[in-house]
């Protein structure tokens, strides 16, 4: 989950250059697209051919269709947001996936563990200031709904590792997120400029090594342990921000962001303790 966040943390950096001159469902697509043949290269090499069919295609399609939201949502806000902000608010995704992880996997969270959550989405309203200037906007409300993709996202891993592998599970989201989000962009597509082939590049490689990672962590252990790691991002947007946009994170969004992380730690001593 470490490699996961800071593989993309470089490649949200590459989506933030890219959000300012392309539509956000194109800068989606072209993540996709960038990614797709490192992607099917290192999953045909290891993994046979056939082997990437037999599966869950409804949860796959779900996925799919997920993933193109997620990244256009976050897309979207990245046109006008530091990623230290939208990390910020994005930090709500660990929260999230705690409380669908009961629900639909049923795993079971004690009432402390919904406590800390409640008090994880009062932080995530501190950043975003309602009623207020700057964060408090269509660009921090689109990253909520990003995260809530992306907790929902990382619930349907833990269902499809039961049966599918994490090949098939990274190749058909890089594949329908390509695809769809293509199809979904095609109106409105605008030519690639050449300057920014070596953002795509990084947007390809980070990305591709980014959804190997958080597919095989989200497969490999409970949701609730695996996702409060996330919050190692804010570290790399707040250097990613200065060092490529002179950008330092406002005292709000630090607080806010404080709150929500101390409430994910909770959940990882109680975690400790369930386990134990």
């Amino acid at each position: 989950m470490l490699l996961a966040v800071a593989a993309f943390s470089a490649m949200d950096a590459g989506l933030k250059v890219l959000s300012g001159h392309y539509p956000p469902l194109q800068v989606a697509a072209l993540r996709g697209l960038a990614a797709l043949p490192i992607v099917a290269l290192w999953a045909l090499a290891t993994r046979p051919a056939a082997a990437l069919f037999r599966i869950r295609w409804g949860l796959h399609l779900l996925r799919g269709a997920i993933a193109i939201a997620m990244l256009a949502t976050f897309a979207f806000a990245l046109q006008t947001l530091p990623l230290s902000d939208a990390y910020a608010i994005f930090f709500i995704a660990p929260l999230l996936i705690t409380a669908l992880a009961v629900p639909i996997l049923g795993e079971r969270v004690e009432w402390q563990r919904w406590v800390a959550i409640g008090v994880g989405l009062l932080g995530v309203l501190v950043v975003l200031r309602p009623g207020g200037e700057g964060i408090g906007t269509w660009a921090g409300l689109a990253v909520a709904a990003s995260a809530l993709g992306y907790a929902a996202s990382a619930i349907t891993v833990r269902v499809l590792g039961r049966t599918d592998s994490t090949q098939a599970m990274v190749f058909w989201m890089t594949l329908m997120l390509a695809v769809g989000g293509s199809a979904l962009a095609a109106p409105g597509w605008v030519a690639i400029d050449p300057a920014h082939h070596g953002t795509l590049l990084l947007v390809a490689v980070t990305g591709a090594i980014g959804q190997y990672a958080v597919t095989e962590a989200f497969r490999s252990a409970d949701a609730a342990a695996v996702a409060p790691f996330e919050y190692t991002a804010l570290l790399w947007g707040m250097g990613i921000d200065f060092a490529i946009w002179q950008a330092a994170p406002q005292a709000h969004t630090l607080g806010g962001a404080a709150i929500v992380i101390a409430s994910g730690l909770y959940l990882i001593r109680r975690e400790s303790r369930s386990s134990r």
